[in-house]
């Protein structure tokens, strides 16, 4: 049996990036942008799916500055991995260092993590900007061991603000049809069908679904308390499990086949050639295998590109 890893992508073969650095994203979008209703109905949607034990270590793809990792109780290690570092900073405000947090810049298309090192993982509001997300897929499932947990946030293509704009003609494509929708560089929205399938391909079998932010609507968010629209929408997301018809879905799925946790050959894995372990100094995260060596600076540990190029 060969047992040497699989070759992993250079970066001119993996799909374009969405990038925040140098993005006030957090505190425009969620801080300043009226997002309180959005945000409360999320929190809902994760009290119900995450598991009531906990676990031993969680990936979330996709962290931000860290506006749901505060929700995510009973794990005993929890990995912030974004793309920016920007984004990672304000995170480690927010936060602070210790040693149940670990912030890791990375590209989701290729974790720099072993096979099986993970309990748990989520993904929110990440994956509208994944221009490949079988690929995406496929890298999740490869980090979490067998059962292991995951939630997965999704803009929702067929939602009903969509089914009407598209049925008195005021928008041309159709949200019936699976393909996704680019409505903006690197801003997808997919039908829920396709999703289950992704899942289904890359080793997933979903057992939850929650229809998340039912009434995002402009006026109702003016008119209408905060706390009473997340009540509403509580009351409404159980609805998930038989029609999906709101702009965001949730839902939790666990990983199907077979595989052994890989607690003895480290957390880390070499994004360029797929080597694991990494030898850890002080400044760098280094590959036996390639000689690529990884920066850790200011408590991230930096996998967009190497020191050397």
């Amino acid at each position: 049996m060969n047992d040497a890893p699989p070759p992993t992508p250079t970066n001119d073969d993996l799909p374009p990036v969405c990038d925040y650095e140098g993005s006030d994203y957090q505190q425009r979008f969620w801080e300043e942008g009226g997002r309180a209703y959005e945000d409360g109905a999320e929190a809902v949607a994760l009290r119900y799916l995450l598991p009531r034990q906990g676990g031993e270590r969680l990936l979330e793809i996709g962290a931000g500055a860290g506006r749901n990792t505060p929700r995510y109780h009973g794990y005993r290690q929890i990995v912030l991995l974004d793309y920016s570092r920007t984004q990672l900073r304000q995170a480690q405000a927010r936060l602070g260092r210790s040693e149940r947090y670990l912030f890791v810049a990375a590209n989701a298309y290729t974790l720099p993590f072993a096979d099986g090192t993970f309990t748990a993982a989520t993904m929110i509001r990440t994956l509208h900007h994944i221009a490949e997300p079988p690929r995406v897929l496929r890298e999740t499932r490869r980090v979490l061991r067998p059962e292991g947990v995951f939630i997965l946030e999704f803009a929702n293509k067929r939602n009903l603000k969509a089914i009407v704009r598209y049925l008195v003609r005021a928008q041309t494509w159709s949200p019936f049809s699976p393909e996704p929708v680019e409505f903006a560089p690197l801003n997808f929205d997919f039908h829920p069908r396709q999703i289950f399938a992704w899942l289904d391909e890359a080793g997933f079998r979903v057992e939850a679904i929650r229809t998340v932010s039912h009434f995002r609507v402009g006026l109702l968010k003016r008119w209408v308390p905060t706390r009473v629209l997340v009540a509403l929408d509580a009351l409404s997301q159980p609805t998930g499990r038989w029609w999906q018809l709101s702009p965001s879905v949730f839902l939790r799925a666990r990983a199907v086949g077979e595989g052994e946790p890989a607690e003895a050959v480290g957390l880390f894995r070499c994004p360029r050639c797929g080597h694991a372990p990494l030898h850890e100094t002080a400044t760098a995260l280094v590959c036996p295998g390639c000689g690529a060596r990884w920066g850790i600076r200011d408590g991230i540990y930096d996998f967009k590109a190497p020191l050397d190029g």
